[in-house]
């Protein structure tokens, strides 16, 4: 009989370790009782017994054991005892079970595999107690637990298996994942790698909805076994094959340890794709999905398994937001700015009730006379970590999560403040007005209205001297409240702008009935005048008629509108001198000013016209 050891069974065994402090017992120094007839019962007994000296010989053995073994009863006598039950093959047990033969320990219980002479393995649970009274030797017995063990194996596989595609379930992969990443197992050989595909069908919802969950769970099993083909093709002639896990739903994952770089992953990811998009018959009906996959792949050292889940569940996102039906790998620098957004977005709310905020102004200069008739107020982000943060960086975040409603209400109160200061500390010079970007999510979740009623009647501020600006497609798109309150704003006095017109609808029939009193042409047509040009063509190449004639076209309709037109990202005085000539009415651009703090602005009042004081 020979014995194979595991050493000490690993922590959440059912069976137990082979030696637990409650099965380490220390001798009663009390006398021992007389000893008891046991003869009979040892020769008669179910279980499997042997007697064994304190030298560790078996002294004698009982048919149980002789049939457990094997072999006869009356060949054991004679025998090691350890070697019969492989006590010796971990130091723990041997010294445990060396403890007991010499009476400083009054038992030893462990699980061992033994194999038969036949070549049978099974498993048996062995006990080593001292025999009482005067006799000199210890009780060995050895309960064949090999049922036991397979119904735990059996159970252990219905609790780590999906019972849809009989795939690893997430419990099981994790397991494997927090193995393959241990230190001991890409120390001791092997590339040090981990990689992994994240893998989620796109439309899934739509099968179960439509078909019915039947069928999507045998969808799901067929994607399964194309996987699975997949991994064990990439797995031919390389030490590891790709673990294929169902981690719930229509998510699936695929393992590659010891991976030898990005190009694996992306070739199994590759694989999957292509797999997944060949239709499948299930039921007779033939159906077309596909897969968006996050690709990771890195070194095991330095990272965690949740480190890893994280980067493919972010890659995934990307996977889809960028169309879906293909895969992705993962981007450091594209996930900090993500980690960037997402500090920002958790951190807006608060930035407002800090004061974090402030306020620049760009001058709106008039054409004919280079005379600053207005500003627009542009909100910047004193952020602590970050710095200066643009509206670019932020504004949208607030328009999501709903801040853009209190930020918004304070821009509109701080620049309407600012105007009605420089009128009074200016009161010789025509006043200018200030020219606040609003967003139509500030036009439903609040009563815009109201807010700058409220905001003229706190500050003094006339309403003609306030606009508010609103995005081409905003204005276009407006319908129901969002009209009926730019209509009131309008009766009010307060003059609404397009911006960036000319990018959008355009909806030119409708852009007649719409309270607008304002146009900013988009910076795109301006940018189209940047060059210089003569009489002499002395700059060189001519200017593209049809740019002039388009936006003459706009200016034009504009003014048969009644409606007065702003040139934006004016950067030249060729352009300037362009847009004067097309009867532009005003210009916004570098030109002029880059956004500055409200005293810049105070000094470009005094100004005969604002190129005589020159650029910030």
């Amino acid at each position: 009989m020979s014995g194979t050891s595991e050493g000490p069974a690993p922590a959440g065994d059912l069976l137990g370790p082979a030696i637990t402090e409650s099965e380490i017992e220390t001798p009663p120094r009390a006398e021992l009782p007389p000893m008891l007839p046991y003869r009979s019962v040892f020769a008669a007994a179910p279980l499997a017994m042997a007697v064994v000296d304190r030298e560790g010989v078996v002294v004698s053995a009982n048919d149980m054991l002789g049939a457990l073994l094997g072999m006869p009863a009356a060949e054991l006598a004679g025998a090691v005892a350890a070697d019969l039950v492989d006590l010796s093959s971990d130091a723990r047990t041997w010294h445990a079970y060396r403890e007991v033969l010499r009476g400083r320990q009054a038992r030893l219980r462990c699980t061992r595999r033994l194999k038969n002479p036949d070549g049978r393995s099974l498993w048996v649970q062995a006990t080593v107690a001292p025999l009482p009274g005067e006799e000199r030797g210890v009780l060995l017995s050895v309960a064949d637990i090999s049922a036991r063990r397979e119904l735990q194996a059996r159970l252990r596989h219905l609790q780590m298996h999906d019972p849809v595609t009989r795939l690893p379930n997430r419990t099981l992969f994790f397991e494997r994942l927090t193995a393959a990443m241990e230190a001991e197992a890409y120390e001791e050989g092997g590339t040090g790698r981990i990689g992994l595909c994240y893998l989620d069908l796109d439309g899934f919802k739509a099968v179960n909805d439509t078909l019915g969950h039947r069928v999507g769970d045998r969808l799901l099993a067929a994607v399964a076994e194309r996987l699975k083909r997949c991994a064990d093709e990439a797995g031919y002639a390389r030490t590891n094959t790709p673990l294929v896990a169902r981690l719930g739903g229509d998510e699936f994952a695929l393992l590659v340890e010891d991976s030898t770089g990005t190009e694996q992953l992306a070739e199994l990811a590759e694989s999957a794709l292509t797999a997944i998009q060949a239709p499948f018959d299930i039921s007779g009906q033939r159906l077309s999905v596909s897969a968006s996959i996050g690709v990771v792949e890195r070194h095991a050292a330095g990272t965690t398994p949740t480190a890893l889940m994280q980067a493919a569940d972010t890659t995934l996102y990307w996977a889809k937001a960028d169309g879906k039906a293909r895969w992705t790998l993962f981007d450091p620098e594209r996930n900090a700015h993500r980690m960037t957004r997402q500090a920002l977005a958790s951190t807006l709310r608060p930035a407002i009730e800090r004061g974090e905020f402030t306020l620049e102004y760009q001058p709106l200069v008039g054409m004919e006379d280079d005379r600053v008739h207005g500003v627009e107020a542009l909100v910047r982000w004193n952020h602590p970590q970050f710095g200066v943060l643009t509206p670019n960086r932020f504004i949208g975040l607030a328009e999501e999560d709903g801040s853009i409603v209190p930020l918004g209400r304070w821009v509109l109160r701080t620049a309407c403040r600012q105007a009605r200061r420089w009128q009074l500390d200016h009161p010789d010079e025509p006043p200018i007005f200030v020219s606040v970007n609003v967003a139509v999510r500030q036009v439903w979740d609040s009563d815009l209205v109201a807010d700058v009623a409220e905001t003229l009647a706190e500050t003094g501020l006339d309403p003609h001297l306030l606009q508010l600006e609103l995005t081409e497609s905003a204005v276009m798109g407006s319908a129901g409240r969002p009209l009926q309150a730019l209509q009131a704003l309008s009766e009010t006095g307060v003059r609404i702008a397009i911006d960036d017109f000319g990018t959008g609808y355009s909806n030119l029939a409708y852009l007649s009935r719409l309270p607008v009193s304002v146009l900013k042409l988009d910076g795109s047509f301006v940018r189209g005048f940047q060059y210089d040009y003569d009489e002499n063509n002395a700059a060189g190449a001519r200017p593209n008629p049809a740019d002039e004639v388009v936006v003459e076209a706009m200016i034009q309709l504009a003014h048969r509108l009644g409606l007065t037109v702003t040139a934006e990202c004016v950067e030249t005085s060729s352009q300037a001198t362009r847009l004067r000539r097309i009867g532009c009415d005003t210009g916004q651009g570098w030109l002029y000013s880059r956004p500055v703090p409200p005293d810049r602005i105070s000094e470009l009042l005094g100004a005969p016209g604002i190129q005589a004081v020159g650029k910030p």
